[in-house]
This record gives C-alpha cells, sequence and structure tokens, in this order.
C-alpha cells in the first residue's frame, strides 16, 4: 500500500476525526481505541483532526485512545489553525503550542490553514498566519505544511500562486460534488493538478449522504454486484491521479470495516462502474436535495441565537424528500424542537450559519422550506 506521494503515509485511506464514534453525548473511547487498532493493523496510519472538532473533545481523544497508547512513529497525525481561534499573529504560536500539548505529540506530521475561502484568507494573510505556520515547519514542529479549501477554484488558484510552499490541499471531493457549480470539485481539483499539488479529500460519501441512496440510485449499485455505496463513493475519489488520501469519517466498526476493505486493496473504478456513478448523478440532481454535509460549524463555531439545529432539519427535510420517510415530521417535531431548541419558523435571519458554512448554503431561505414542509399544520 505505498503511497506515491508520501512515503511515511500508509496507502491512501485516512481516518477523519470529525465524526468519532459516541456514546451519552460523549466520545466513546472504547470503540474509538478498537477502530484505531483495526485501522492500524490494516496498514493505514493517517489521521486528521482539528481543535473546533466535536466542540474540542477530538482533540483530546487523539491523546486518550491514540498517542498515549502508540509509539509516535506509528502515525501520522494533522490538524489545522482554524480562524476563530486567533485575532493576531501573536495568538498563532500559543494556539499551535496548545494544539500539541492537547493532542500528547510533539509535532504535527501535517498542519493545515483551515477552511480556506476568499474571506477568512484576508485575516489570515493579515495575521501572517501562512509565513508563522511556515515557521513552524522550518522548527521542526510540522513536517508537512498545506490547506484545506471550501471556494471556488479561481479562490484557489490565487492562494497557490500567492504561497507556493504549499505542499498539499484538502478538498471536498465527491461524485455529487465533481460538477456542481456551487462546490467546483472538479474544477478546484484541475487547479491542484495544474501546480502539482497532492490533494487530501474530505467528504468523499457527502456526510453519509452517499451511503443511504434514494431507491432508484441504490438499485442501479446493487446491480453490479461490486461492493457497497460508500465503496463506490470512496473509489470514485481515489480513481484521480493527484489523489494522495481518502478521508473517512468513520463512527463505527462497520463503517471502519467497510471502507478498509475498499482501500487496503484498491482498484479504481472502471468504465462501467462510471457510467454507473454519472446515472445516480442524475438521480440527485432531479431530486434538488440540500447539498448540506453536517460538518455542524453552523452550530458550534457561531451558535444559532434560537439554538435550531440546522443540520439535522437539512438531513430530515432530504429524507422527506429522497425517501418519503413517514416518520420525518414526527422526528421533526419530537426530537428536533426540544430542549429548548428552535422550531425552523423561529429563525431571525442573523446570518451567523451562512458566515461559517462550508458549502455556502443559503441557510434562511433553506430554513423556510423546512419550515413549509414540518410546519404547514401549526399554522
Amino acid at each position: 500500500m505505498e503511497n506515491k506521494f508520501f512515503k511515511e503515509m500508509g496507502g491512501i485511506l485516512g481516518f477523519g476525526c470529525m465524526r468519532l464514534p459516541m456514546k451519552e453525548n460523549e466520545i466513546d473511547y472504547d470503540e474509538f481505541s478498537k477502530m484505531i487498532k483495526k485501522f492500524l493493523d490494516s496498514g493505514f496510519n493517517y489521521f486528521d483532526t482539528a481543535h473546533d472538532y466535536h466542540n474540542g473533545l477530538s482533540e483530546k481523544a487523539i491523546k486518550a485512545c491514540l498517542s498515549s497508547k502508540y509509539d509516535r512513529n506509528k502515525f501520522l497525525l494533522t490538524d489545522k489553525l482554524t480562524e476563530p481561534y486567533f485575532k493576531k499573529k501573536e495568538d498563532i504560536r500559543p494556539f499551535f503550542e496548545s494544539q500539541l500539548k492537547i493532542c500528547g505529540v510533539d509535532y504535527f506530521d501535517f498542519y493545515l490553514m483551515h477552511a480556506q475561502d476568499n474571506n477568512n484568507y484576508k485575516h489570515f494573510k493579515k495575521c501572517e498566519a501562512y509565513e508563522t505556520a511556515y515557521k513552524f515547519k522550518e522548527e521542526g514542529l510540522i513536517k508537512h505544511f498545506g490547506i484545506s479549501f471550501h471556494d471556488k477554484a479561481e479562490v484557489l488558484d490565487m492562494i497557490l500562486k500567492e504561497h507556493p510552499e504549499i505542499e498539499v490541499v484538502q478538498l471536498q471531493i465527491n461524485y455529487v460534488d465533481w460538477e456542481d457549480a456551487t462546490v467546483e470539485g472538479k474544477k478546484v481539483y484541475e487547479v491542484c493538478e495544474k501546480y502539482n499539488k497532492p490533494v487530501i479529500v474530505m467528504e468523499p460519501v457527502k456526510g453519509g449522504n452517499l451511503v443511504k441512496l434514494p431507491e432508484k440510485a441504490d438499485n442501479i449499485f446493487k446491480e453490479l454486484k461490486n461492493g457497497s455505496n460508500a465503496s463506490f463513493a470512496l473509489r470514485f475519489v481515489g480513481s484521480h491521479k493527484n489523489i494522495a488520501m481518502v478521508l473517512s469519517g468513520m463512527s463505527n466498526m462497520e463503517q471502519m470495516n467497510d471502507n478498509i476493505n475498499t482501500m487496503v486493496d484498491f482498484k479504481p473504478l472502471n468504465e462501467v462502474e462510471f457510467e454507473a456513478i454519472d446515472k445516480v448523478c442524475n438521480i440527485f440532481k432531479d431530486l434538488n436535495l440540500i447539498p448540506c454535509t453536517a460538518c455542524r460549524y453552523c452550530v458550534t463555531e457561531n451558535e444559532c441565537p434560537k439554538k435550531i439545529r440546522i443540520p439535522d432539519m437539512f438531513s430530515a427535510l432530504n429524507a422527506h424528500e429522497a425517501f418519503h420517510d413517514w416518520n420525518t415530521a414526527y422526528y421533526y417535531e419530537n426530537v428536533l424542537i426540544n430542549d429548548g431548541h428552535g422550531k425552523a419558523s423561529d429563525c431571525i435571519k442573523c446570518g451567523n450559519c451562512e458566515k461559517v458554512c462550508p458549502q455556502h448554503l443559503n441557510i434562511r431561505d433553506l430554513l423556510v422550506k423546512v419550515k413549509e414542509a414540518f410546519e404547514k399544520s401549526k399554522k
């Protein structure tokens, strides 16, 4: 499972630590530890976290279940510099050092400027974040310097032109977003090819949306008799030549086993399988679903003043539209708006959620659709 871009990487499957196994609103350390062992025993070694994942608990879980139990040369760890945690240049080093301490390591193998777009890039430039982080590399505190990115291709082109020192780019790529005019998956990937930058893929199964498919789409993959829905999503992104790593946010051992079986002896998609992907994409286009990946930035970075469970509401609406789930209305009424959480109609249009949405969704307008779908009987 030799990696063609980074010799220290084991294969091309990475463990994304944004959707870890949970137990009673806490990360399930026992399950996470078992998954780590399975992952490492299978020849993979790349772990990805950030300070805001799981509301600050992901880094702590890394220390408890990974760095405190395994020799440092047994795993690769990626962390990120995220905008809300530094206001000026002088804030960056203390924050970085706190990340090292929380994770229980002396260095990061990869350190990324987090969720770069045209807006927050200006803040990173003002604070000389790129230059400061690159100094960490010169000091041996990080091995590789890169960015994660959520914006248009022209913005990525600008950043890579201004910062040739970038070694790797983390992109949202999946087969639904590949031709999407908002995400521009294919276009941003092609910018990386232009600058010969290896790509780390995030959201290959689009926050789980490419696992449970509409029946018509599900049947297309079943007819091939060649793997799970998730396996086709992973193989799609891995089939492109500049892919160095494919991250998967695995929440249980079942997901891990499926992903390992797919990636341990990776095979690119063949022509028939690519044609099946195209058919599934056309089905999704006809459904016109909300392309939310449930990253939860909208409810953790700038908490909704009405405590509206935005990603969960979008998931309920998508299920209502795609699968005609009979219980989505019950779920909305009895789960999503209890314990002080607001209804979609409670939105005050402040826009805090839209400022941090990596998908650039018009969340305020979409909440109106949620209201129309689930609150009609309350009028």
